[in-house]
């Protein structure tokens, strides 16, 4: 009897020590294998199913293990996608499945230039996970746009785009490019993140900017304005020039691009007589002498760094009137009233007849 006891009790310790080295080997890293794989976890996906798939996608060694492992732990596994390599311990996981460590998804956002802050709202909407309206709260927030105006990050923000007349305090101010963003950005985020690639692309002008006698948002503010009239940098370098030339002769810009602003309406539209005569900060039409000498209030439009040069680099010329050809987008410029309007009323009939 004792034999068989004997003989029995070898056989259960044998058992234990192939079962203890049993699951620790089934705890242990699968391989050296390190290379990331997506590992999904759908809501309700129980425990064992979980073991299962991990064991199905070749990351654990046996889903036996992880099952006993897991029917006593307390962990709490978290529905997402998560990064996973066979080269990370089954309790490793776990913990990343307890803990809630999704994989965060980037996407790829971009902002045009030329375009104004509310299609800058339209579009991040549609990629991010917030409103159009949640993002121009956040633009127009007093306390957050104090905040970055006194952090110092951001030398070319000033109190100006604390002015409460200012349609959009940031609005000139978000460069435009190409962006990845973590698909949970904030609004804030955003905003901080173009604020930087802003400070990026204006370094190089920093002297410039300072030792023009106008102001950051000042030149920003023309910038918009020549980037909306104007497509080449050689074009935009002479319109510069004659915005110059008016604001030094106490002249009004005469600009439709801000009267198209200051009533919000899109340059598909039509101005009326209305809105060329609604007094806003924005409207250089007005022909009653109060914005004579003066830019708008604040940027019309993002724009991006050939307009800006254009700013601070303009052409040595003489001219005071420019318009556009409508259908090709080519800019004429003149010295005087006459051979402005014997222009306007030229390409008016060209383009009339094609």
């Amino acid at each position: 009897m004792k034999k068989v006891l004997f003989i029995l009790g070898g056989i259960l310790l044998l058992l234990i020590i192939l079962g203890v080295s049993f699951y620790f080997w089934g705890m242990g890293a699968k391989s050296s294998d390190t290379n990331l794989v997506t590992f999904v976890i759908s809501n309700g996906t129980s425990k064992t199913t979980v073991a299962k798939n991990l064991e199905q996608d070749g990351l654990i060694r046996s889903q036996y293990v992880l099952d006993f492992y897991l029917f006593f732990s307390r962990d709490n596994i978290q529905a997402g996608e998560y990064e996973l390599s066979p080269s990370m311990t089954p309790k490793q996981m776990i913990e990343k499945f307890s803990n809630g460590d999704v994989k965060i998804n980037t996407v790829s956002v971009t902002l045009r230039e030329g375009l104004r802050i509310t299609d800058y709202a339209s579009e991040l909407s549609k990629n991010l996970d917030f409103t159009e309206e949640e993002f121009l709260a956040q633009v127009n927030d007093s306390t957050f746009l104090e905040e970055l105006v006194n952090s110092g990050e951001y030398w070319f923000l000033t109190s100006d785009i604390l002015d409460g007349n200012i349609y959009y305090g940031l609005e000139g101010y978000l460069y435009p490019d190409t962006y990845e963003f973590l698909e949970t950005a904030t609004p804030r985020e955003v905003i901080t993140t173009l604020l930087k690639q802003t400070g990026t692309k204006l370094e190089p002008y920093k002297d410039a900017i300072t030792n023009s006698g106008y102001t950051a948002h000042q030149i920003l503010t023309l910038a918009s304005i020549v980037e909306k009239e104007a497509n080449t940098p050689e074009d935009r370098k002479t319109a510069a020039q004659v915005f110059y030339s008016r604001l030094r002769d106490n002249w009004s810009l005469g600009s439709d691009v801000t009267t198209y602003y200051g009533v919000l309406k899109s340059l598909d539209d039509y101005l009326t007589a209305d809105d060329i005569n609604n007094v806003n900060p924005y409207n250089t039409r007005l022909t009653d002498g109060q914005m004579n000498g003066k830019l708008p209030i604040g940027p019309i439009c993002n724009s991006d760094i050939s307009s800006i040069d254009a700013v601070l680099n303009p052409s040595d010329t003489n001219y005071y009137y420019f318009v556009a050809n409508t259908c090709t987008g080519e800019v004429f410029f003149q010295e005087n009233y006459s051979e402005f309007i014997s222009k306007a009323q030229e390409l008016q009939s060209i383009c009339a007849t094609n």
